[in-house]
């Protein structure tokens, strides 16, 4: 079973509704906001780190960034990095770009930024770079039951 037919699973198991959308790959979340029509901070971005020696997954509005200092202090961990391409492969079996925020797919905790829920529906690539889900966040949080915290900063101008 994909990683796709896995959230379809687990949305339709929790009578969840949700929208499909296919379209061209997309590797950046500007790329997919524009694909889909919808506004950059209603991106769903799935981020897998290892902090000390485990990995997690932190979800964050796609026009933000991980606060890395933050989390660090938050949860008491010396070391957070980014999860290697070939590390992301082989937790995920996907590549960078197209995971999903159901870091409970993944056997990983996910840990989600409260900014997140100030929109009424989230979109995401659901294990794919040509496929998007948009569902409604609560539902999202229902979904999946991430620990909620603050975890993401507003990223600089590039």
């Amino acid at each position: 079973m994909t990683v796709f037919e896995q959230i379809k699973k687990l949305l339709d198991e929790q009578a969840i509704e949700y929208d499909v959308s296919h379209h061209e790959p997309v590797y950046t979340s500007e790329e997919a906001a524009r694909v889909r029509g919808v506004s950059l901070q209603s991106g769903a971005k799935a981020l897998i780190c290892k902090c000390d020696k485990e990995m997690f997954q932190f979800v964050i509005p796609a026009d933000m960034r991980l606060a890395g200092r933050e989390v660090r202090r938050q949860f008491g961990w010396r070391k957070l990095r980014f999860a290697t391409p070939e590390e992301v492969l082989q937790i995920t079996s996907l590549k960078p770009g197209s995971i999903p925020p159901f870091g409970s797919l993944f056997g990983l905790s996910t840990y989600c930024d409260k900014t997140l829920l100030k929109n009424p529906r989230i979109n995401f690539n659901a294990g794919e770079h040509a496929i998007s889900i948009s569902m409604r966040c609560d539902d999202y949080i229902q979904a999946e039951k991430p620990h909620l915290g603050t975890i993401a900063e507003v990223a600089p101008p590039s």
